[in-house]
């Protein structure tokens, strides 16, 4: 008698003991598309540090597997639901590419060298993949270690006041939206440590950080260990479910990538991602205006050209960079202020308002003004860029 063939299984090591992992089932084809593309992403992660450590082929030959099985399970889902348009995974160049190694390598000679930071990004690309993770792949022990320097660049560097703390709940979901700026993400950072150390209650945040940061070389690896999530809606969803405290900046790249002759003045807030967020998780919005940040990495032109090859959106160029080598990539000590504003309940609207397009951008416009009045008014009383 013929045995039956057992259907293959996913495995990031051979013969491993799999474990039945917490599922919620998706409601529908768009929710199981967007969890493969997770899946693919953290599977993508994981297997580049492994072939990286090893230089096995056959290691690499099973990426390839898992990836073009999980291309194969999005097309079964675009015909099951007779819609060509889902996306399908692109697989990224591969890391055996020679030019992408070479300017790889080129990047991480220079993180080398940055002072006070250099080391800990490279320890965190080199760190045993049997370490223990958060599901986005937080890691305490590795954010206590780095607390002295962020203390020391809020309380020291950029002398950091905030004003609104109490603002934010105690407990609770909430969705903290901010204006964007500095060339590199340092605003969500700090604004992480502004809560985490002055709040009353020391509350946690999860700031969601734009896709291109995580293809960077070991930027990548060191914003999901000090508990940077990637920017989707899936994610940000979760993290609100579970009651936490989740930073966004609708600006996205046109807000941290903005030429330094347009500073502090808003971009468009996306397509009111952020609004439909909060209306289904029944999350309060809280408006937060940061001042300082525009200063650390003034961008006077940028190249869209040169970033391609490196799948980043833009080259920024600096007062600094690239002038000054791994010096350039220190940012210049401004004067930061944090403002909390008042929480915006969009409870009244409920679920049905997810399907009016027109209201959905008329609350996120008034989002936008709203923080960029806060942060007119206090511009106004700002007396120097470096003092405050």
């Amino acid at each position: 008698m013929k045995q039956k063939k057992q259907a293959p299984h996913l495995s990031l090591v051979k013969n491993a003991p799999t474990e039945k992992p917490t599922w919620i089932p998706p409601l529908n084809v768009e929710e199981i598309s967007s969890r493969l593309d997770l899946l693919w992403q953290q599977i993508n992660h994981y297997f580049l540090r492994i072939e990286k450590k090893l230089d096995d082929k056959s290691v690499v030959q099973r990426h390839e597997e898992i990836t073009q099985e999980i291309k194969n399970l999005k097309s079964l889902l675009a015909k099951q639901t007779h819609d060509n348009t889902l996306p399908i995974i692109e697989k990224k160049p591969h890391t055996h590419n020679t030019i992408l190694n070479g300017v790889q390598s080129l990047i991480k000679k220079v993180i080398q060298k940055i002072p006070f930071l250099g080391r800990p990004l490279l320890n965190a690309e080199e760190l045993s993949l049997e370490k223990s993770f958060d599901p986005f792949g937080r890691d305490p022990e590795f954010e206590q270690k780095l607390k002295p320097f962020f203390d020391f660049m809020y309380y020291r560097y950029w002398r950091i006041s905030t004003h609104g703390l109490e603002n934010i709940p105690s407990d609770g979901r909430a969705l903290l939206v901010g204006n964007h700026s500095g060339t590199l993400p340092w605003d969500g950072s700090m604004l992480r440590v502004a809560v985490s150390n002055d709040h009353p209650s020391q509350r946690d945040v999860r700031f969601l950080v734009e896709d291109f940061v995580y293809y960077l070389p070991f930027v990548g690896t060191y914003m999901y260990r000090v508990g940077g999530v990637r920017a989707s809606r899936d994610n940000a969803e979760r993290l609100l479910e579970s009651d936490h405290l989740v930073a966004v900046f609708p600006e996205g790249v046109k807000g941290i990538g903005k030429h330094y002759s347009k500073r502090y003045h808003l971009q468009r807030f996306g397509r009111g991602g952020f609004i439909k967020l909060a209306l289904k998780t029944n999350s309060p919005i809280i408006p937060v205006g940061i001042i300082g940040a525009e200063e650390i990495h003034p961008i006077i032109y940028k190249s869209s050209f040169l970033a391609k090859p490196l799948g980043i959106p833009y080259i920024p160029i600096t007062p600094t960079l690239p002038w000054l080598g791994p010096l350039g990539f220190i940012p210049l000590p401004s004067k930061w202020s944090i403002f909390f504003g008042e929480p915006i309940d969009l409870s009244k609207y409920g679920k049905k308002a997810l399907k009016d397009e027109l209201l959905i951008h008329q609350l996120s416009e008034m989002v936008r003004q709203n923080i960029q009045k806060m942060i007119t008014e206090e511009l106004k009383k700002r007396r120097s860029v470096w003092t405050g």
